[in-house]
Order: C-alpha cells, then sequence, then structure tokens
C-alpha cells in the first residue's frame, strides 16, 4: 500500500445551536479532514478535532503539523496494510512532537483514520475486523451545555422525552448547585448525572461544590482541577467520595501512568482525537482496565460522523465502558458531512457500525462547501 496524495481540509461547519462549557463556547465544528489516495485510486477519510486548551493544538498548527511533517513521513512509503489478525490496530503515524503541546493528538489522529480507512477498504473489510464488537448496540449519554438555567431546564426536558438514561451537566459557574437540582427534579431518580467541571475549579471550590452536589446522586466528576494539579487531584479524591474522573488531564500514555501511580482518577475519559487515534484510544483504554480504571469515551464537541465513527468502533470494542458520548450528528450540526445514519437514537441507542472502512461514506462535496481552506498533497 504506497499512499501517492492527499487533501486537507480545514472546516468551519455550522452549529444548530452553541454550545458552552468552563473553558470554551463554539457555534460550529473547526475539526481537520484528511483523504487519502493510495496508487489503485481507493481514498480513506479521517478527521482530529484540535484543542488548544486539551493538546495545545489548534486548527492552524494542526494543518500544518499535518502537511508539513506527519504527511511526508508516510507519504510514497510502503506502508503494511491491515493484517488479517484480530483485536489489533496498526499504527501507522510515525511519532512526531508538535513545538508547544502536549500532544500532536488531533492532527495524527486525522491522518492515522484515514490511512486506516483507506487500508481495510482496499482489503474489503470493516473495523470490526480488526477491532470486533462485543455488543451490537451503544448507549449514549447526553450533555447539558453551561448557560442559562433556563437553557438548563429545556435540555433536561428534551433528554427525558427521548428517554436518555445517562446525561452529563457542564458545570464551574456559581450556580452549579441548581443546575444539578433542576436536571434531578426534571429527569428523575433513574437517571445516571455526571459532572463536568472542565478544570474549572480551586481545590477549596472542588471539595465545597462536590460535597454540595452529592445529594443529587451524582455518579462521578470530571475534571475538577486543572492539569497542572496532579498532587491535589490525588488529595481530592480522598477527601470527597464521589469518583473522579480525568479529562484534560490524560492525553498521552504517560499521562495516564502518571495518574495511576498517583491514584489521582477512578475514570478515565478516553477521546479518540484527543489521544492521538484509535491505536493510541484502543492500547490506552486496555491499560486504565488493566489498572482498576472505569472508562468513558468520550467525544469533542462538533466532530463529524468520521469522527463519532471512530468512537463507536472504540466502545463497542471494549470489554466495559461506563459511558460513551457524541454520535449528535444532526442534532448538533447543521449539516454532517455523510448521508450514513450515524447520531444516536431513543433512550440514546445507536448500532455498531458494519460497513467498510470506518463505515461511514463521506460527501466529499460537503468538505468543500464547509472548508476554510484546502490543502492538496503529494
Amino acid at each position: 500500500m504506497n499512499l501517492i496524495s492527499a487533501t486537507v481540509y480545514a472546516l468551519r461547519l455550522p452549529f444548530v445551536a452553541s454550545f458552552a462549557h468552563s473553558a470554551k463556547e463554539r457555534a460550529f465544528s473547526d475539526s481537520i479532514v484528511v483523504k487519502v489516495c493510495d496508487e489503485s485510486g481507493i481514498e480513506g477519510f479521517g478527521e482530529g478535532a484540535p484543542r488548544e486548551y486539551v493538546t495545545g493544538e489548534t486548527q492552524a498548527t494542526a494543518l500544518a503539523h499535518i502537511t508539513e511533517t506527519l504527511w511526508p513521513s508516510v507519504a510514497r512509503r510502503a506502508l503494511v496494510p491491515c493484517s488479517d489478525d484480530t483485536d489489533t490496530l496498526p499504527d501507522f503515524v510515525p511519532d512526531a512532537s508538535l513545538a508547544k503541546t502536549v500532544s500532536d493528538g488531533a492532527s495524527r489522529c486525522a491522518l492515522e483514520l484515514a490511512i486506516l480507512d483507506l487500508a481495510l477498504r482496499l482489503k474489503k473489510l470493516p473495523i470490526a475486523h480488526l477491532l470486533p464488537p462485543r455488543c451490537h448496540t451503544v448507549c449514549y449519554s447526553g450533555v447539558i451545555t453551561a448557560g442559562s438555567l433556563e437553557t438548563v431546564s429545556r435540555y433536561a426536558r428534551q433528554m427525558k422525552l427521548i428517554g436518555l438514561r445517562h446525561v452529563k451537566v457542564k458545570v464551574g459557574s456559581d450556580d452549579d448547585v441548581e443546575r444539578v437540582r433542576i436536571v434531578r427534579q426534571t429527569m428523575g431518580p433513574q437517571v445516571s448525572i455526571r459532572v463536568d467541571a472542565n478544570a474549572a475549579w480551586s481545590f477549596d471550590q472542588a471539595v465545597s461544590t462536590i460535597r454540595a452536589l452529592k445529594r443529587f446522586g451524582i455518579v462521578s466528576v470530571e475534571q475538577p482541577l486543572p492539569r497542572s494539579m496532579l498532587a491535589e487531584m490525588a488529595l481530592l479524591r480522598r477527601e470527597v467520595e464521589v469518583p473522579l474522573m480525568a479529562d484534560e488531564s490524560l492525553v498521552t500514555m504517560r499521562d495516564a501512568e502518571q495518574l495511576i501511580k498517583a491514584r489521582a482518577a477512578d475514570f478515565f475519559n478516553i477521546r479518540v482525537s484527543k489521544c492521538g487515534g484509535l491505536a493510541r484510544s484502543y492500547k490506552l483504554s486496555k491499560y486504565a482496565q488493566q489498572n482498576g480504571i472505569r472508562i468513558q469515551v468520550g467525544s469533542q464537541v462538533g466532530e463529524t460522523a468520521i469522527l463519532s465513527a471512530a468512537g463507536r468502533h472504540l466502545a463497542a470494542a471494549l470489554d466495559q465502558v461506563d459511558f460513551v458520548e457524541g454520535s449528535y450528528g444532526t442534532m448538533l450540526l447543521a449539516e454532517d458531512v455523510t448521508n450514513d445514519p450515524i447520531r444516536f437514537g431513543y433512550r440514546g441507542n445507536a448500532q455498531v457500525l458494519r460497513g467498510l472502512g470506518s463505515g461511514v461514506t463521506v460527501m466529499e462535496d460537503r468538505l468543500r462547501k464547509y472548508a476554510t481552506s484546502i490543502v492538496e498533497l503529494n
């Protein structure tokens, strides 16, 4: 398998409604999508969602890193196609560093997923050949954005109507207790509620707020403290009785090792883009589970069907996953990049994807429609 060309799209795909949390508010998707092509004309597509406050990448730096560093490392070189062994994922993209970042995760994810999609299509295989699903359906959580209490109430009512069994509430403001109270009151006692502070709290704020929220039966608190406060995260875990989840603190395998050694988290939020692609995300998930860490397969706000499909394949392949996020599709995006049904349905359920490659057929005209920049590479 020789890659002879690539096209890199920098997207600006509008949302139906803006999405906010304590670190950022978004009104559009700013993903990077990569198309690769081999000498036989077969194509593959991949996506990464750069987040400066997570990996340090921006859309501009990810675009430059792919075109100047990652693509030259794989272009016109013989790559080993997907083997017939199951439960393994080839790591197609060589390691590379990107200055002033925690990781180049989103950049390498976009290229890795594209090559993986192509390699599987070349052999007329689905991703399930490499990551056999351990279930037929994946159950997704809802996420309630930061915003006014009226907005919280409206989203909670909507999520109750569609029967969601798990929901995450964005917190990190002065009215955290009231917003969680509204969600619990609206959705009832049977719904599992998590909260996500996106590193907005100080140590003292985290202790007091978590204790105040405990009466609402929250099952986990995601990223209560900044990434730099590993020791404080471990102390907080001993101070409160609610399980803690690492997200922005968990980007690389080294992060995972440090969190486990410090006993600073009960859950890891594995996001395919953040963690550098499917191969690294799968390896990180298995390592976490071997060390007694529970898993949430997360998503990036505004991801298209390409990245949502990757997350679903990961969630379906793992032995045990507590929560899964993403696959909002056109519930959030004004238009997705495929006509394939990717968004979850009633009660959050979605079928495991069975098509060739990633399982979705990308409409390249939509990429061009929403691209702010297109780079052709040979």
